[in-house]
């Protein structure tokens, strides 16, 4: 063996869980010979690739670290005051470490089994409490994608409410032309397809009529001004429309809230509460309203409920009101968040508290009034009267302060020739201000400056009227934990109450829980990569530049198509913008007419919630028997709306874990048709290097790199969702305000069409991840992740059937990377339902698969490559055993109503109870296995009241006497 060879392949071994003589085991189990003869049997002939993706060989991790590093300093740390949403701030190190650093916070799977997410559960329901106290909105979600897609939102959802049906149309949506110019872009490219009509202008001109449903101001706004935007609001709700607020938290700690104003909706970024700006995330987007639009709010709610013991326990509420459930129906199709930011953004809160967070502010508005005032004995003029942290300087020669600047390693905003932006931020000091008078100084020919700094007191550029006087963040939570001990011990604290791949696997099918090697996180925080600007001169993102194009490249390879888009920030976002680049194409090729999207009844909830959102129509198609797409309903209806047939969503492996024979055949059907055929990537991880996209047929596909690229889910986010397609389509990605000022490769295209995300290449700073998940495995590497999927799913397949129906295999019996296991016939026998299967399973110190999707009282079960046999092995014997606890009841030996899965999960104060009244022991309760006795995981509340939650809906921190009470308990 060449010792050679071994490091080279040493990251595969790490990533990919069984070894050579489990390998070996599990084939013997499955009954084949060898893994390449269960590919065989798994994947049809037809549409296997005749070669590996043409990527690079693999890296060890000490190899690829020294050469990131090299790359990283292509990137230039220029002090950045460019502002427009992004700004310097301080990560305090005890959050960087302990939370961003941490797999027990970023591991987790979004908070759908409660019980075992009540820490990061708690964390989201701060960040939702610092998001209304901050606005002077009573509910908050627990985070968006970005400010941008934030305000989109809005502007839907108030769309939604306004235009119901039979209601008279208000299409017209005025916006500011003071908003952030991303934002702007964002809206355009949301409000066509839906029939939103845009309305440019300055908010103090415009004249709103019964035309109107909405408008959008920024405060403060683009140039750094903040408005009094009163009397405006005041006109809108005059003729029955809202009031879109977009906001800046920090400023609030200083500035009258949106609420007080009179806003319906404030939304924006939680960026500067403690996350660096990562060329453009990610970032907790943030969005709070009133109670009118509390079952209308896009996003995830976490709310107050109580569990089967009558104490006080957190849920994800209103879940009702997601794509999953409402489809086509829905007026959004997000169905992620950045929970992991938002988490970090709480925590930066709860470290800092009202107080500090306000000198902090304070400090900012000070230095920014000290440098207006040195700006002016210079000779040069802010033309903002009033500002928060942002100056708006009218100069004589942009460029040659420009040019100067950058000689010195600074970076400023250019409006245009005549007006230069300066944004101030926490990162900022004296010596800061000083350096920026003497960079103008030199410009101007003035030999020196001289200034004093006065901290004592709020200066005069806040107006009176914009003065807060209210209060915020008076919970307990944000006045208990300012010192790093304290600090420590309560992000410990809720980390405890989470289950995360730290304590065992997590086999969510279609979600891919799988390693997120600690070498391909590190360098996420490095200076070279977290403190770049989006909007950073493209000379200086030379190592951002490099790692854009070779991940766009090495996901061609992988997708057999010819251009990718980086862009959007989620796989929903990448549906979203995969179809806005067919509807696109099909109206510069004279068929704007086309506009009828096909989607299998097993889909994704997203998909057709985003076709709806791309401004098309929504035609659905039967499954058969075998839960595959009917090739005869699918070419009926594609031959019935043979002229308006825009494209097929086709999951591939299906929904419910098959490669379908027929695909080729699908594909055919709809070219036949004049359609394209767009594939959702949520699959991917059982095609990489064994098949394509581009090899099976389709024309355009997203990819969730939070799913078989390695992105942590983050407790439900972040994520990414870039778009790959052929040639013929990549003409119509999205584009953005910024790209005229950058060349990178990835967006190739100079016609293309509309921005989908804030930043150009949205959540940037997480895309090396998946970077360095393709150089460590390189080419043989992502092709054996992929073998390995399917072997570890057709391991624990052949060790269930055996207990349990299975559905949905493929010809020769074998399932993809996952496989559905139907609990139904449990019920009319034994009362046990898919849910007590579900908490039952906690007690063994297991998160749930997917539950009840695609096939309602099943769950679906994708182990991953990256889970060993012994894993394995421990998550089948406890579903084994569960299967027995069933019999046991179905035979009559446990009562159908006091058992261990209807009474599941069991808390540590339960089992610990002075009184034990079931009929079944403590150690039947709690240590059902022999192996958990030494990886307990305690559930922290026993099982959770869904509808007393949604009938109370209380989204934020109870009051200090509240919270006090509830500690007690």
């Amino acid at each position: 063996m060449n010792v050679f060879d071994i490091q080279t392949n040493e990251f595969r071994s790490r990533h990919i869980g069984p070894n050579e003589a489990e390998t070996g085991q599990m084939l013997e189990t499955i009954g084949v010979s060898s893994l390449e003869e269960l590919i065989e049997k798994t994947i049809p002939s037809s549409i296997i690739s005749e070669k590996t993706p043409a990527l690079p060989g693999a890296q060890n991790e000490y190899e690829y670290l020294q050469e990131l590093k090299k790359i990283a300093e292509q990137n230039k740390v220029f002090k950045s005051y460019i502002g427009q949403g992004y700004y310097g701030t301080i990560t305090p190190s005890v959050i960087l470490r302990n939370v961003f650093e941490n797999p027990g916070w970023y591991t987790q799977y979004t908070p759908y089994q409660a019980e075992i997410s009540q820490g990061r559960l708690e964390s989201l329901l701060n960040f939702q409490t610092i998001v209304a106290d901050l606005t002077a909105l009573p509910f908050s979600n627990a985070s968006l994608l970005d400010e941008a897609t934030a305000a989109a939102e809005a502007m839907s959802m108030l769309f939604h409410h306004v235009n119901k049906a039979g209601t008279p149309g208000k299409p017209k949506f005025f916006v500011d032309t003071a908003l952030f110019p991303q934002t702007i872009d964002v809206l355009i490219t949301r409000a066509a397809p839906i029939g939103i009509e845009l309305v440019f202008g300055a908010y103090q001109d415009i004249s709103v009529d019964d035309s109107f449903f909405g408008a959008i101001v920024q405060y403060p706004d683009n140039n750094g001004s903040v408005n009094d935007y009163r009397s405006f609001i005041n006109e809108v709700h005059n003729i029955n429309g809202y009031v879109v607020m977009a906001t800046d938290l920090l400023a609030l700690t200083l500035l009258t809230a949106p609420g007080e104003l009179g806003a319906d909706v404030a939304i924006g970024s939680a960026q500067r509460f403690g996350v660096p700006p990562g060329y453009g995330g990610p970032h907790a987007g943030f969005f709070a309203t009133k109670e009118e639009f509390k079952r209308n709010m896009p996003g995830r709610i976490i709310g107050i409920s109580i569990d089967a013991q009558g104490s006080r326990a957190l849920r994800m509420a209103l879940q009702t009101r997601e794509q999953h459930i409402k489809r086509e129906k829905a007026t959004s199709n997000i169905c992620t968040a950045q929970a992991l930011l938002a988490n970090m953004a709480a925590m930066y809160a709860v470290y800092h508290g009202p107080e500090k967070l306000k000198q902090i502010a304070t400090r900012i508005t000070v230095l920014a009034k000290t440098l207006s005032d040195g700006l002016n004995e210079l000779g040069y003029i802010n033309v903002n009267s009033y500002y928060f942290d942002t100056l708006k300087v009218q100069v004589n020669n942009a460029s040659k302060i420009k040019s100067i600047a950058e000689n010195n390693e600074v970076n400023f905003r250019y409006f245009d020739e005549k007006y230069i932006g300066i944004s101030l931020d926490e990162t900022t000091s004296q010596e800061d201000v000083l350096n920026i008078l003497y960079l103008f100084a030199e410009a101007s020919g003035h030999s020196g400056v001289s200034l004093t700094f006065n901290e004592d007191d709020l200066p005069d550029n806040i107006p009176d009227h914009a003065i807060r006087h209210s209060g915020y963040l008076s919970h307990q939570v944000f006045n208990s934990h300012h010192s790093e001990t304290e600090m420590m011990r309560y992000i410990r604290l809720l980390e405890n109450k989470d289950l995360s791949l730290i304590t065992s696997m997590i086999s969510l099918g279609s979600c891919t829980m799988k390693l997120n090697a600690a070498t391909e996180m590190i360098p996420v925080s490095w200076p070279g990569f977290a403190q770049i600007h989006p909007f950073a001169p493209a000379y200086q993102v030379k190592g951002y530049t490099y790692i854009i194009n070779a991940l766009s490249e090495y996901l061609c390879d992988i997708t057999g198509f010819d251009a990718c888009s980086l862009q959007p920030n989620s796989g929903a976002q990448g549906e979203y913008a995969g179809l806005l680049t067919i509807n696109r194409y099909h109206k510069a090729t004279g068929n704007e007419n086309r506009n009828v999207v096909l989607i299998p009844i097993s889909a994704h909830g997203t998909n057709p919630a985003s076709a709806v959102l791309a401004g098309m129509k929504v035609v659905v198609v039967k499954s058969d028997e075998e839960g595959h797409i009917d090739v005869a309903d699918l070419k009926t209806k594609a031959e019935q709306y043979t002229d308006t047939l825009a494209a097929l969503m086709v999951t591939y492996p299906s929904t419910h874990g098959v490669f379908e024979e027929s695909i080729k055949d699908i594909c055919r059907i709809i070219h036949d048709n004049g359609g394209q055929v767009y594939m959702d990537g949520a699959n991917m991880n059982a095609q990489c290097g064994l098949t394509s996209p581009g090899t099976i047929g389709a024309d355009i596909c997203h990819l969730n790199l939070h799913k078989t690229f390695a992105i942590p889910h983050g407790g439900g986010g972040p994520g990414m969702g870039p778009i790959c397609a052929k040639e013929h389509l990549a003409a119509y990605f999205p584009s953005h305000i910024f790209n005229d000022k950058i060349e990178l490769r990835a967006h190739p295209f100079p016609d293309s069409h509309g921005a989908v995300s804030a930043a150009p290449y949205g959540s940037a700073s997480i895309l090396l991840i998946s970077y360095a998940y393709i150089r460590l495995l390189g080419a043989g590497g992502v092709k054996a992740a992929t073998q390995y999927a399917i072997l570890n799913a057709n391991y624990m397949r052949s060790r269930l059937e055996k207990y349990f129906d299975i559905l949905y295999l493929g010809a020769n019996g074998t399932c993809a990377h996952e496989f559905i296991v139907d609990l139904r016939p449990f019920k009319p026998t034994s009362g046990v339902e898919a849910e007590d299967v579900a908490k039952r399973l906690m007690d063994y110190g297991f998160h749930a698969p997917t539950m009840s999707f695609p096939v309602p009282g099943t769950i679906m079960i994708e182990p991953t490559e990256s889970e060993d046999k012994a894993e394995l092995d421990r998550f089948c014997d406890a579903l084994i055993s569960i299967y027995h606890e069933i019999k046991a009841i179905e035979e009559g030996k446990i009562s159908k109503t006091d058992n261990p899965l209807k009474n599941a999960p069991h808390t540590l104060q339960i089992v610990c109870a002075d009184e034990w009244t079931h009929p079944y022991s403590r150690q039947e309760a709690a240590f059902p296995l022999s192996y958990i006795t030494n990886n307990k995981f305690w559930p922290s509340v026993s099982r959770i009241n869904n509808t007393y939650g949604d009938r109370n809906l209380v989204c934020t921190c109870e009051p200090v006497e509240s919270y006090m009470e509830a500690e007690k308990s």
